[in-house]
């Protein structure tokens, strides 16, 4: 006898459609099943209801990848490497003292000299693996720098498990990037690099050889893009979901056509496996770099000569700038591009050949991006009005690069005093004869959480060198009756010259 539902007024419609379809809904597993029910309900046709079941099917089937790993997979090899090794003087082996004439004096001896971990250890071969990717039909071959890092012999394992070797043409250890290309002749089987930008929330497919597993494959999305995980002061990276592990270095990322947008590099990852946070090299860096190893074997970059940081807000306000974009130059390096030019430190660059520049990274990346020898339009902020000057850059060289200093956290507009004890630096031994050093500090105050330590020096303040303690004080004084939030200290320490913005209205 059927149910009088109307009858029951405390249950809702939407309850009763359940009651009624529910048992048919979840077989279907989907939404998209009620559809169908209400079709049947409403006496469609055997046609409709098969039409309605495609479009159901259709809605609930996830995308398949298959088609594009089978035009890809060819192309991904698993890269192999050996080293030579040698035990670091600090894994000695300490042996017990033994008595002259012991007959285990003799054994312990042999094990101090040629033992692992002796005195005289003896060199070990070492064996690694990667993943990477053949770029052209005459087989070079892309993958990680770290993946071939003291390489001796390098061999690529095709997708049809034969396995070749393979010469280094060149390495960039900036970008993590290494160009490969297989001895053997032959027509390789290759991909090509995407011709546009991946977009945040697009599928990506990644193959691999994770765990010596050749020929992995997984699939996510791009996550995030403009990653910076503080490998080189040119971080880029494409953050993304699909898994990835150790022996995915190197390894290609794929969009849904086949064509590369990213290199497999690192992962965050607390256990050491995939947590579902994995970086790429975007396409257009990695374009950049393997043509320049391939022409070269190394790769040329524009260098200015400075030291940066961030421009915080209490820097901006500081030095009246409108927002925090831009560089901040702490320190110049002498006979530099950058002070040849009249660049000085506090100056802020704010834009390169009418460009301008977000942070620090961004210009570290457009100037070497320029290469050495270009000339190069600076803009930049100078004694509160902006300015533009052109500079020839350099070539950077390995014991001057670039350094960018990390922004100093959140910042502290409130403080009790600055919470130091200050001395001229010339009657602190080891302090130089230039600016005030801190001999005390107190771990609670503004100027410790601003990173200062004892040991630290002070160059100036406000833009003026100082040489006693009165200086800062006047410095402060000054900002305040300018109605300036912060001033601006120049701090050298033994890591480098940076700055700090110290608030001048301290709470009461």
């Amino acid at each position: 006898m059927a149910q009088d539902w109307s009858a029951r007024p405390e249950i809702s419609p939407p309850l009763m459609w359940r009651r009624r379809y529910g048992i048919r809904a979840i077989l279907l597993g989907s939404a998209a099943a009620l559809a169908l029910a209400l079709a049947n309900d409403a006496g469609l046709s055997a046609a409709g209801v098969a039409t309605a079941r495609a479009e159901t099917q259709q809605a609930v089937t996830p995308p398949s990848f298959a088609d594009v790993v089978e035009h890809v997979r060819g192309a991904v090899v698993s890269v192999k490497v050996k080293s030579t090794e040698t035990a670091e003087a600090g894994e000695e082996f300490d042996a017990p003292q033994i008595v002259p004439g012991d007959p285990l004096e003799r054994f312990f001896k042999h094990f101090r000299e040629e033992g692992p971990g002796g005195r005289h250890p003896k060199p070990h071969m070492t064996q690694a693996q990667g993943s990477g990717f053949i770029l052209s039909s005459d087989g070079y071959v892309v993958t990680n720098y770290h993946v071939v890092e003291n390489a001796t012999e390098v061999a690529v394992t095709l997708d049809n498990g034969k396995d070749l070797p393979a010469t280094i043409v060149g390495t960039d250890k900036k970008t993590d990037l290494a160009l490969l290309k297989i001895k053997e002749g032959g027509n390789y089987p290759h991909v090509d690099f995407a011709t546009t930008v991946p977009r945040v929330g697009d599928w990506v497919i990644a193959v691999g050889n994770p765990f010596g597993l050749g020929g992995t494959v997984t699939a996510g999305i791009v996550s995030a893009r403009g990653r910076d995980i503080g490998a080189s002061p040119y971080d880029d990276f494409l953050q993304i979901d699909a898994p990835v592990n150790r022996g995915n270095s190197g390894g290609p990322t794929f969009n849904t056509q086949g064509q590369v947008v990213g290199v497999n590099t690192a992962i965050f990852s607390p256990s050491g496996g995939s947590v579902g946070i994995g970086f790429a090299i975007p396409a257009e860096t990695v374009q950049t770099v393997v043509a320049a190893l391939k022409e070269k074997g190394v790769v040329a970059r524009g260098w200015l000569g400075v030291q940066i940081q961030p421009v915080t807000q209490e820097i901006a306000d500081s030095m009246g700038l409108k927002s925090q974009k831009g560089a901040l130059v702490a320190e110049l390096t002498p006979n530099s591009p950058a002070s040849s030019a009249g660049l000085k430190s506090g100056d802020v660059i704010l834009g390169v050949d009418g460009e301008r520049v977000d942070g620090p990274r961004e210009l570290a990346r457009k100037v070497a991006a320029l290469g050495p020898g270009k000339q190069a339009q600076l803009t930049y902020w100078h004694d509160g009005s902006e300015k533009t000057v052109s500079v020839k850059l350099g070539s950077l060289p390995e014991e001057k690069e670039a350094a960018i200093r990390p922004g100093l956290g959140p910042e502290n507009d409130v403080f009790k005093g600055l919470g130091l004890t200050l001395a001229p630096a010339a009657k602190v031994q080891g302090a130089g004869k230039d600016g005030v050093a801190v001999v005390d500090i107190d771990p609670d105050g503004v100027a410790a959480q601003k990173g200062m330590q004892v040991g630290d020096v002070i160059l100036e303040a406000g833009g003026h060198p100082v040489s006693k303690p009165a200086d800062i004080t006047a410095a402060l004084a000054e900002a305040k009756k300018d109605n300036r939030k912060a001033v601006l200290l120049r701090v050298k320490t033994s890591e480098g010259t940076h700055f700090v913005a110290i608030a001048v209205n301290p709470a009461s």
